[in-house]
């Protein structure tokens, strides 16, 4: 993962099992926009904490099934 982060993620997946949101719909549900939710998806952002929280809450799942630390 060269000029990213060693964080991975399952947003993309994890949208497509929940009633393929969109990237728009959970960037409106956590309070980002869908650039940032774009950078995360293709990994080159490291959420903030709260953000991580955030997001695993809207899925309904722990931090650790959405991000994983890849180094």
């Amino acid at each position: 993962m060269s000029g990213g982060t060693p964080i991975t993620n399952e947003i993309r997946r994890l949208r497509f099992e929940h009633g393929e949101m969109t990237q728009q719909a959970l960037a409106d549900a956590c309070g980002v926009t869908r650039q940032t939710i774009i950078a995360l998806e293709a990994g080159r952002y490291a959420p903030s904490l709260e953000l991580a929280f955030r997001i695993a809450r809207t899925f309904g799942v722990g931090v650790e099934s959405v991000f994983r630390w890849a180094a």
